[in-house]
């Protein structure tokens, strides 16, 4: 199955000069969604890990299913004020401003090998965070899984110390 041909390009949004790319359409379609997830687990057969994180809100579409099917934990990384109990913050730059994520202080056990899962890389400031995060409680991250990378915004620079898989890329 094409799984790019499912992602819709909707250009000049959110603003102009954007080409956003909309998974909305690849989820609606029940065989593509179950082949894009079976497509990031089949990449990641050499990787060893031991729970699957994902970012708030489109890190979880695609972690939480790869948590089920290999039956690996799922920890959900969310902005501030979102999660219940304890938790450590981390605050990184955006391309215009700054960002807080947040993860429970026990969601992680030292040692533990863990897999970053998010729909998209673009310029990796998100997913650096996660990683940093994941660092912070001890955890050694495993790799960096995406459905989609930006080839454009050099995201990988960013996570070069880490191993990066993604299904789909653009260009442009």
């Amino acid at each position: 199955m094409d799984i790019k041909s499912k992602i819709r390009v909707i250009e000049d949004f959110p603003k102009a000069g954007i080409s956003f790319k909309d998974i909305t359409t690849l989820l609606l379609d029940g065989a593509a969604y179950r082949e894009a997830v079976l497509t990031c687990i089949d990449q990641l057969k050499d990787v060893e890990y031991d729970v699957i994180i994902g970012p708030e809100a489109r890190g979880f579409l695609l972690g939480a299913p790869m948590s089920v099917i290999t039956q690996k934990g799922f920890i959900p990384v969310r902005k501030p004020g979102k999660l219940p109990a304890e938790t450590i913050q981390h605050e990184y730059v955006l391309e215009y401003g700054t960002d807080i994520l947040e993860i429970h202080r026990d969601a992680i056990k030292p040692g533990a090998k863990v897999l970053v899962v998010d729909d998209l890389l673009a310029t990796g400031g998100t997913a650096k965070a996660v990683c940093e995060l994941v660092e912070k409680l001890g955890g050694v991250v495993a790799g960096l899984a995406f459905l989609i990378e930006l080839d454009f915004l050099d995201g990988r620079k960013v996570l070069e110390k880490y191993d990066v898989f993604s299904v789909v890329s653009y260009e442009s």
